[in-house]
């Protein structure tokens, strides 16, 4: 019995004592990033992604962000080119924004692959609220875009 109790106050505190686990998205804030394979400007440089492209943070050390991107890719970023604002990056072949969060509304605009939005917040299950960069609001399905 004894036994017991303490492997339940063990299970216990592994479970307080657990970090809490949040996807950490970030989007790109200067007209071109580079990426690079280590934490340092004198690292090798990998490619150049542009401005407002979605990118999710892996792990933190200072001045620098191991990302992750749309396709898979892991790099690393300075700090500094990034901003907190969220963007989503379409990567179905064509996206609809649709004026309510159901697959029956209206389409007020289709979207190209690799097209960003900014996102506004999360919609019903299977949708998030966006705005197009020309100020065109509306609901996108979650499985169209990335960055959520």
């Amino acid at each position: 019995m004894i036994h017991g109790r303490r492997l339940l106050a063990t299970a216990c505190l592994a479970l307080i004592a657990a970090p809490v686990l949040a996807i950490d998205y970030r989007s790109v804030d200067v007209p071109a990033a580079i990426l690079y394979d280590s934490p340092s400007l004198k690292g090798k440089k990998l490619y150049l992604i542009k401005a407002q492209t979605p990118v999710e943070v892996v792990v933190r050390l200072e001045g620098w962000f191991k990302v992750r991107d749309a396709e898979g890719t892991l790099a690393w970023l300075e700090v500094k080119q990034l901003s907190e604002r969220r963007t989503l990056v379409v990567t179905a072949a064509r996206a609809e924004i649709r004026q309510a969060d159901k697959a029956e509304a209206a389409v007020l605009a289709e979207l190209d692959k690799w097209v960003a939005v900014e996102f506004i917040e999360p919609a019903s299950p299977g949708w998030a609220r966006v705005r197009h960069r020309d100020g065109l609001t509306g609901f996108v399905r979650a499985t169209q875009v990335w960055g959520l």
